[in-house]
């Protein structure tokens, strides 16, 4: 009897961690300019591409990393030194990149994922992650997803007195699913939408993470009109004192909070 839980056969080349200076855009003080970010790119090639290069031990049967990671360095580079120099945004960079992975890897990419690491763009983060995945061909965006990493956010949570006296630390981490088959709406601004539910948050008070958490998929939902669905995890570090930290993570379709 087959075993339908085994993985599917896959041949992927990557790239992880490749560490540049871009402008994308303004930084966490507003400033547009130079920021380190690190980029990972993974060509998803066509079924049993790699088996060429498995027998022969041969790099020319494969999709070179390290021409590769030649052309994304030279990208960047050429669009720092122009004229006009930098990318818009977070989302220009990814698609430069993608675009120029499936110009090197030729008809051997059927896909190209992407993630984009910028620690220097949410100042009340630890990061920011753009994690992009696109079809060769006419397909396009199949998957789009931001983390806001580590959010620390102080807060009155708890129901024991102690817990009603003093703000304690949260981190919190947020995944925003966009939606990539409509675009209407403008692109969600993150910046401001971390700034807003960090305010909203610590102006208030809650006897329990699994209010406080749903308070911030509701708002984050609610955001963008490009919002498809929220993903969030918050923890308290100081909750237990043989544990590490206990937590809540809840997600929402964007849809849910429509209904109500």
């Amino acid at each position: 009897m087959a075993n339908d839980s085994l993985p599917e056969a896959m041949d992927v080349v990557f790239v992880d961690s490749l560490r540049v200076a871009a402008n994308i855009g303004r930084d966490c003080w507003g400033r547009a300019r130079e920021q380190p970010v690190e980029l990972t790119v993974y060509l998803h090639l066509k079924e049993s591409y790699l088996g060429a290069a498995g027998e022969s031990d041969n790099v020319v049967d494969s999709v070179h990393y390290g021409h590769l990671t030649k052309a994304i360095s030279n990208l960047i580079k050429s669009r720092t030194e122009s004229d006009t120099p930098g990318f818009d945004n977070a989302d220009d960079l990814t698609r430069a990149v993608t675009e120029r992975a499936f110009e090197l890897a030729g008809e051997a990419a059927a896909e190209v994922r992407v993630v984009l690491d910028v620690p220097k763009m949410i100042l009340l983060a630890t990061g920011l992650s753009v994690d992009v995945t696109t079809a060769k061909g006419t397909l396009g965006v199949l998957s789009k997803k931001v983390l806001v990493k580590d959010i620390v956010i102080p807060v009155i949570i708890g129901v024991n007195p102690p817990e009603r006296e003093v703000k304690q630390r949260v981190v919190v981490n947020i995944i925003f699913h966009e939606n990539t088959s409509s675009v209407s709406g403008p692109a969600p601004n993150y910046q401001e939408t971390v700034s807003r539910l960090s305010k909203d948050i610590e102006a208030s008070s809650y006897l329990t993470l699994e209010k406080f958490v749903m308070q911030i998929v509701r708002s984050s939902c609610l955001s963008s009109e490009r919002i498809s669905a929220v993903t969030v995890r918050a923890q308290k570090p100081s909750a237990l004192s043989f544990a590490q930290s206990s937590g809540v993570e809840i997600t929402r379709r964007r849809e849910s909070f429509l209904k109500q």
